[in-house]
């Protein structure tokens, strides 16, 4: 192996695993495009190019968010879910269609209701974060407390009335309520794409007062960062990014475990602490879990499964290998 410093800079030090990361990438990306295509290529490239599109986005929104999060409580094992926004999305979807009968709610137009979902998510969050962010340095705890709460009384208020509907409508619910990229609404592209690029431009400029955070909310305090109001900001683009994911391709579910991997797996494949290299890095590596999980579940398991299942397993045989490795 050749020294460090004879390697070319892009291969050179910290950046090896992210280029490496977007090397696979890149290849999952190819095969999802290109394996087993029959027929059409007009009509075949379109329809994956969507779905990948849709998956991208959502890797972009899962990794960041959950990244964000863990640096702001500087806790390893916290999730933005643990706020309750994936339950807040899921009451709001089962409440619409309780007041608007399973017709009225597939009438609905998209771009509204993704409209009021964010709203929702992010009023809901901004109520929550001033409310408890006054009052000192315990208020982060205490905010994922009560954030634990209440996504425990939205999922009960959700199963009180999906069992107070008709079965039609709760089988729309059920629908709607589960990850799935075979229901992609591709006419949000577009606005998901928006909210995306203008998140990261936030995150990238807020990339070295990130690794401050790091530090601790006094050492943040010290260096000079308005504390309060950054991480008012900061978590209400964490809020930002679950509704487009969930707007997306529906709440994870059963995996909302993904991004705790997903950032874990950064923590560990990566070579320095620097959000500047972890950020893009977390982005890959989500990326290629869901884009791969889904070539998986169509070209191998023939469509027998559900995206999260795929993701759930793969990333189970992931967290138990790095659990039974630190032991060690």
């Amino acid at each position: 192996m050749l020294p460090e410093n004879t390697y070319p800079p892009f291969l050179s030090g910290s950046r090896r695993p992210l280029w490496l990361a977007a090397a696979v990438l890149a290849v999952v990306c190819v095969l999802f495009l290109t394996v087993n295509v029959r027929g059409n290529w007009d009509f075949v490239l379109p329809l994956r190019a969507t779905k990948l599109a849709a998956l991208l986005l959502v890797a972009y929104a899962a990794a960041v968010s959950t990244l964000l999060f863990q640096t702001l409580t500087n806790n390893p094992v916290l999730t933005p879910s643990l706020l309750g926004f994936e339950s807040l999305y899921i009451f709001l979807q089962t409440l619409l269609l309780a007041l608007l009968g399973a017709a009225g709610y597939t009438q609905l137009p998209a771009m509204g209701k993704f409209a009021f979902e964010l709203a929702a998510m992010m009023g809901g969050a901004l109520l929550l974060f001033q409310l408890l962010l006054r009052q000192g340095g315990r208020d982060l705890a205490r905010m994922i407390l009560i954030g634990v709460i209440f996504g425990v009384l939205f999922r009960s208020l959700s199963a009180l009335i999906q069992r107070l509907i008709d079965p039609e409508e709760f089988a729309v619910a059920q629908a709607n309520t589960y990850a799935s990229a075979n229901t992609i609404h591709s006419e949000m592209l577009a606005v998901a794409a928006v909210v995306i690029v203008i998140s990261a431009l936030f995150v990238w400029r807020e990339r070295h007062r990130l690794d401050v955070y790091m530090l601790g909310r006094e050492q943040s305090i010290n260096l000079g960062i308005p504390y309060s109001r950054n991480t008012v900001v900061i978590l209400l683009w964490v809020a930002a990014l679950t509704a487009t994911s969930v707007a997306l391709i529906g709440p994870f579910g059963p995996v909302s475990f993904f991004g705790l991997l997903v950032v874990a797996l950064t923590n560990y494949i990566s070579t320095s602490l620097r959000h500047s290299l972890r950020v893009p890095l977390s982005f890959c590596i989500a990326a290629v879990l869901l884009v791969g999980g889904q070539l998986l579940f169509e070209q191998v398991l023939g469509m027998k499964a559900v995206l999260s299942v795929v993701v759930e397993f793969a990333g189970g045989l992931v967290f138990l290998w790095l659990v039974l490795r630190q032991k060690h």
